[in-house]
C-alpha cells in the first residue's frame, strides 16, 4: 500500500525537524527541546517508515544506527593525501615556522588561524550532492581503511548536510573523538561485559571505528570536529574562516578556533591564554594547530613529502605525577559559581609543588568518581594548570569518603542553585560577601584594571568593615577612610588612591574583563571592544548584532546580551561612568603614547617569573610602552630573568646586556625606565 501524501509530508516535515534540532544539540549546543521531546520525533518517524518501507531513504536520521556487520574493510585511496604536521613545543620553533613562512611568500602579510589539537582519530567524510557517502581513516596517509558504516554512527556527523544549494563533492576531513564523561560510561559497560577497559578515550574511538558492526560502535558515543579541508568540485572557499562557516552552517561541527591573527606573537599569546581553560573541556586536547589562513597562500606554501609548509602543530608538554587526596573543599567566585578544590599530599610536578588542584563541579566529581581518600594521577599541561585525570580505583582501600556537594553557600549560608542546563551551581545572594571579594580581585588584576596595592587582605578589610559594597564603592575612598585599616598608612593609601585613579584611563576591553562578564576572557573583550567602541554601542547591542561578530559565538553572544539587560549591571555601568571611567576602545597605539616608563626599551624574558606567565609578563611590558624580543642581541635593553633560566642568560652575559628581576621591572614601570 502506498503511503498517503499526508504521511509523506510528515515524513519530510520530521526529518527536518530531526535535523534542525541535531544542528541545534551538536553544533550550537543550545538545544530547544528536551532529550524525550527529540525521542519522540524519532520514534514517529521510525513508525512511519516501518509501516511504510519505500519512505525509507539512505539518509533518513532513523538510519544513523543500523545495517549488518561487514566483512572486511576495504581500501580507500585518499586525494590529495592526508598529510601529518610538523610539531614543535617550543615558541622558539614557531617562531622560526612564521619566519619561514613570510620568507616563502615574499613579505606578503600573512594570517594565522589557531585551532584545538583534538586527541582523536583523523577521519576523512566524503558528501556527494549533499549526502554522506564514505567515511575512512587516515591509515599511512595515502591509503584508509573504509569505514562508512561507523562514521553513518556519529550522531552530529549529519547522513545529509543541511540546505539546498549543496556542491557536487566535498570532503570533511576532522577528528574523531570521545567525551571524558562518555568514556566513563563505555567503561562501565566494558567492565560489565567482563572486557578490557580503555585507557584513554583516543583508544576507545581507533577500536570503535574499525569494529565491523556498527551497532557496537553506535553504543561508543563517538563525535566529530571539523577541522580541514579535502578535495571538493562544484564549491569554492577562499580562506579557512570561510570554510568553517560554510561547514557550521550546513550542520557540522567545527573545531574551536580563534583568529585571524596577523603576528606569531598574537598567535602564541592566544595559546598561553587558552591553555588555562583546558582543564574545563570534557575532551582531551593535546596542544593547538597554527595554520596559514588563506588558501591562495597555502598553494604557493606547498607540502613537502610529508607535511604541508603552512601549518605547525604546538604541542603542550604534559607531566604526571600520583598522590593521594586529603579533603575536599569549595570557594565562591565571583559570580557565585561553587567550585569545589581538592586538598592534596604535596607532590612535585615539573619542578614546582602541587598541594591543591581544582575539581570544577559537582558533576566533574561524579564523572571520574573522585572521592576523599583517593590515590589520584594530577597532570600539568605546559607547567600551568594541575589538573584530576583519573582516580587510582585500584588503590582504593574502602575507607574513601564520597564527597557531598553543599546546597548552601559555605560562606554566607544562602541556597545554591544549578544553572538551568548548566553544570556550574551558584550562591543565589546578590550580597554574598564572598562574590564581591572575588569581584574585587578579579576587576583589579593585572590582565584586567591593574590596580597595583589592591591585594587579598586589604579586599578582605574593605569589605568585612563595609566600605566597599560594590566594585564602584572603590573609587569613592577617601584618604581618612583608608588610613584607619590595618597597615595602611598614609603612603601606601596615597598610592592605592593614585593607582585607582589611574586605572579610571584604561582602555574598554580591560573594563568589560574586569566586569567579570560569565565566558568574557581578555581575547572576547578585545573582541567585543575593538567592534563596538564605546560603552553605550555595546550595552545597545542586540543578541544578533553579538553573533554576527566573528568568534563570538552564539554562548558568549548570549552572556553579554543578559549581562546588559540586568538592571544591577546598568546601574553599575552609570556609577563607573559618573566616577569617570573611560567608556571607549583606544587602540594599543594610541595606548602606547609617547611618556609610557618602558617607551623605547626591548626586552628579552628567561627563566619562570614568581608572579606572572610568560605571556602575562610580556603583555606587562607592551602595555607600559616596551617592546618584547625572542632573542638576545645588542639591541636588547634588558633581559628579565626567572628561575632556571636559558641559554639567553650566557648571552645577555657576552654582550653586556643588563638584566634584571621582574621586581626591578616593576619598579622600573613605577618610576619610570632609566637610560641604558
Amino acid at each position: 500500500m502506498a503511503a498517503p501524501p499526508e504521511v509523506v509530508k510528515r515524513v519530510e516535515e520530521l526529518r527536518k525537524l530531526i535535523e534542525y534540532h541535531n544542528y541545534k544539540y551538536y553544533v550550537e549546543d543550545s538545544p530547544e527541546i528536551s532529550d524525550r521531546d527529540y525521542d519522540r520525533l524519532v520514534e514517529e518517524l521510525r513508525q512511519l517508515e516501518e509501516r511504510y518501507p519505500e519512505l525509507v531513504t539512505p539518509d533518513s536520521p532513523t538510519q544513523k544506527v543500523g545495517g549488518q556487520p561487514v566483512g572486511y574493510l576495504p581500501t580507500v585511496v585518499h586525494d590529495p593525501p592526508m598529510l601529518s604536521m610538523e610539531n614543535t613545543y617550543n615558541q622558539q620553533e614557531l617562531r622560526a615556522f612564521d619566519q619561514r613562512i613570510r620568507r616563502m611568500l615574499n613579505g606578503a602579510a600573512v594570517e594565522y588561524i589557531v585551532e584545538l589539537k583534538v586527541d582523536g582519530v583523523a577521519v576523512s567524510c566524503t558528501y556527494e550532492h549533499g549526502r554522506l557517502v564514505q567515511g575512512a581513516t587516515r591509515g599511512d596517509g595515502v591509503r584508509g581503511d573504509d569505514i562508512t558504516h561507523n562514521v553513518r554512527t556519529i550522531r552530529d556527523l549529519p547522513l545529509r548536510l543541511l540546505g539546498d544549494d549543496l556542491p557536487e563533492l566535498i570532503e570533511i576531513r576532522g577528528e574523531a573523538y570521545m567525551r571524558n564523561s562518555d568514556l566513563s560510561a563505555v567503561n562501565e559497560e566494558q567492565r560489565r561485559l567482563g572486557q578490557r577497559e580503555f585507557a584513554n578515550p583516543r583508544n576507545a574511538v581507533g577500536g570503535s571505528l574499525k569494529l565491523l558492526d556498527p551497532r557496537i560502535c553506535a553504543r561508543r558515543r563517538i563525535r566529530f570536529f571539523a577541522h580541514t579541508l579535502g578535495k571538493c568540485r562544484g564549491i569554492e572557499f577562499r580562506n579557512e574562516l570561510e570554510y568553517f562557516r560554510w561547514v557550521r552552517a550546513h550542520g557540522v561541527p567545527v573545531v574551536a578556533h580563534r583568529g585571524p591573527f596577523r603576528s606569531i606573537d598574537e598567535v602564541i599569546a592566544v595559546c598561553d591564554e587558552w591553555v588555562e581553560e583546558l582543564p574545563q573541556l570534557d575532551y582531551e586536547v593535546d596542544g593547538f594547530v597554527i595554520k596559514v589562513n588563506d588558501f591562495a597562500q597555502r598553494q604557493q606554501l606547498g607540502a613537502t613529502s610529508k607535511a604541508p609548509r603552512w601549518v605547525i602543530a604546538y604541542k603542550i608538554e604534559k607531566w604526571e605525577a600520583e598522590t593521594r587526596i586529603i579533603d575536599i573543599r569549595v570557594q565562591v567566585g565571583k559570580t557565585g559559581i561553587l567550585t569545589p578544590v581538592a586538598d592534596l599530599e604535596p607532590v612535585e610536578i615539573a619542578g614546582t609543588t602541587v598541594s591543591r588542584v581544582s575539581l570544577h563541579n559537582a558533576d566533574e566529581i561524579k564523572r571520574k568518581d573522585i572521592r576523599i581518600g583517593d590515590w589520584v594521577v594530577v597532570e600539568k599541561a605546559g607547567k600551568v594548570i594541575p589538573h584530576v585525570v583519573r582516580v587510582l580505583k585500584e588503590r582504593r582501600t574502602g575507607r574513601e569518603r564520597v564527597f557531598q556537594f553543599p546546597t548552601r553557600c559555605p560562606v554566607c549560608g544562602a541556597p545554591v542553585k544549578r544553572d538551568p542546563g548548566g553544570v556550574y551551581i551558584r550562591c543565589t545572594n546578590p550580597a554574598c560577601p564572598a562574590k564581591l571579594k572575588q569581584r574585587i580581585k578579579f576587576f583589579a588584576h593585572r590582565d584586567a584594571m591593574d590596580i597595583q596595592g589592591l591585594g587579598d587582605k586589604l579586599i578582605e578589610q574593605l569589605v568585612e568593615k563595609g566600605l566597599v559594597n560594590s566594585i564602584a564603592d572603590l573609587y569613592k575612598l577617601t584618604l581618612p577612610q583608608l588610613v584607619k585599616l590595618e597597615r595602611m598608612g598614609v603612603k601606601s593609601a596615597t598610592n592605592l588612591l593614585n593607582e585607582l585613579e589611574k586605572s579610571k584611563s584604561r582602555s574598554l576591553e580591560r573594563l568589560l574583563t574586569g566586569l567579570a562578564i560569565p565566558h568574557v576572557g581578555r581575547y572576547a573583550a578585545e573582541l567585543l571592544a575593538r567592534h563596538f567602541r564605546t560603552m553605550d554601542r555595546l550595552m545597545a547591542a542586540s543578541r544578533a548584532e553579538l553573533e554576527a561578530i566573528p568568534e563570538i559565538g552564539p554562548v558568549i553572544a548570549e552572556s553579554v546580551y543578559e549581562f546588559f539587560r540586568d538592571p544591577e549591571n546598568r546601574q553599575l555601568i552609570r556609577e563607573l561612568k559618573e566616577l569617570g571611567l573611560n567608556m571607549e576602545y583606544r587602540a594599543e597605539t594610541e595606548q602606547a603614547a609617547a611618556g609610557q616608563p618602558l617607551a623605547g626599551k626591548t626586552f628579552v624574558v628567561t627563566g619562570t617569573l614568581k608572579n606572572y606567565t610568560r605571556s602575562e609578563v610580556e603583555e606587562l611590558i607592551r602595555r607600559h610602552g616596551g617592546r618584547v624580543a625572542s632573542s638576545v642581541s645588542r639591541n636588547t635593553d634588558f633581559v628579565v630573568v626567572g628561575e632556571n633560566p636559558g641559554s639567553k642568560l650566557q648571552r645577555a652575559r657576552e654582550l653586556g646586556v643588563p638584566t634584571i628581576s621582574e621586581e626591578e621591572l616593576e619598579q622600573m614601570i613605577r618610576q619610570g625606565a632609566p637610560a641604558r
